[in-house]
């Protein structure tokens, strides 16, 4: 009798700390996506949310069955189940908004099929736990969510690593390794069936994991703040050449890009040739614009600024992979933005294109 007292009482102090925590990280996360991911469109943040409030409601349902003295203990089970079903769901559907993304996995997670290559597997696991509930019955496998859990929690591993490592966090990245082995203990210790070494361990991965979901919308943040690219008036660049015995190295150095940035690159030949080119071009004459020869243009006389088009693009990567490192840049939040700030095409599309930074800017 004593016994059961203490459980009654840690299972219900367990659910009423489950359900307001996880409720509080609920509406912060979300709070945090309104401010900013809504802007971003980004919907990553809200079905990260949703996974913890799915945890706020399995609360709720411990405190409901404890007050009720656990008389129906399968339908209590189904429900803890299948909200956990839901939460795994909800994570896995947050991973194809995510920007970083391990190579292997990527062409997976951001397929059409991703939706469901995760919906048929929760499928196949719901559908049992309800006719577990309904039945009253316990089938052959029991715990599906679990199953489902360790799914998840492979994914999760590898996107969450992927993501603080390209964002410089080393350490935040062993962090999220830990938690996840972590997880992945307290899934395998539910099928052993424990209840107070499984609210333990319950209560520490779920914390870490919160945790880790506003560790990572905080590097998102702090990532937004910092690789902001300022317009071409506050950008100042030099050029320059090191002879190093035979070798000629070529660098560009580009002031006024926040500090967290390089501001020193090396480029090809090519790449700097080209740049020069832009950069002599601007300094002469600021009306003055580079012209891209045309494709299958059979004429030879002709003699034509730039041969094409990709001679553009190559400048543009190895600035990108300069100032950001190679690997932790995607186009549409670093290659286009620099893109728009440091060139201009021609209105008229005359395949004519020329350097914004002012020439009072461009050291050569």
């Amino acid at each position: 009798m004593h016994l059961f007292f203490i459980n009654h009482e840690t299972l219900l102090f367990y659910g009423w700390w489950q359900f307001a925590t996880c409720l509080f990280a609920f509406i912060a996360l979300l709070s945090i996506w309104w401010h900013i991911g809504k802007k971003q469109k980004d919907f990553g943040q809200v079905w990260l949310a949703l996974s913890i409030l799915c945890w706020s409601l399995s609360g709720l349902v411990e405190v409901f069955f404890v007050n009720m003295g656990n008389e129906s203990p399968i339908l209590a089970d189904g429900l803890r189940s299948i909200l956990s079903l839901f939460n795994s769901l909800f994570i896995l559907l947050a991973l194809p908004w995510f920007r970083y993304l391990p190579n292997f996995l990527k062409s997976i997670i951001k397929s059409k099929y991703w939706i469901f290559i995760v919906g048929l597997p929760f499928l196949f696991s719901l559908l049992p736990t309800l006719n577990k509930m309904i039945s009253g019955r316990s089938g052959v496998i029991n715990e599906l969510d679990v199953y489902y859990a360790v799914l998840t929690l492979i994914f999760l591993g590898f996107v969450l690593w992927h993501s603080f490592a390209k964002r410089r966090l080393i350490t935040l990245a062993y962090l999220s390794l830990v938690c996840i082995i972590i997880t992945l203990l307290a899934q395998f210790y539910k099928l052993t069936g424990s209840t107070v070494n499984l609210t333990l361990f319950s209560a520490i991965f779920k914390t870490s994991l919160i945790m880790m979901f506003f560790a990572l919308a905080l590097s998102w943040v702090k990532e937004l703040s910092e690789n902001i690219i300022p317009d071409a008036t506050n950008l100042r660049i030099t050029l320059t050449t090191n002879k190093d015995g035979d070798k000629i190295e070529r660098w560009v150095f580009v002031d006024g890009l926040p500090n967290r940035l390089k501001n020193k690159v090396k480029l090809s030949t090519a790449s700097f040739e080209l740049l020069t080119r832009f950069a002599e071009s601007r300094k002469q004459n600021t009306e003055s614009w580079l012209e891209i020869k045309p494709k299958h243009h059979a004429i030879k006389e002709r003699v034509y600024d730039i041969n094409d088009y990709n001679e553009v693009k190559r400048l543009l990567t190895a600035l990108v992979d300069g100032l950001f490192g190679k690997g932790n840049w995607t186009n549409e939040h670093h290659l286009a933005p620099l893109k728009n700030v440091l060139f201009e095409l021609s209105e008229k599309r005359e395949r004519k294109i020329r350097l914004l930074i002012p020439p009072e800017n461009i050291t050569l």
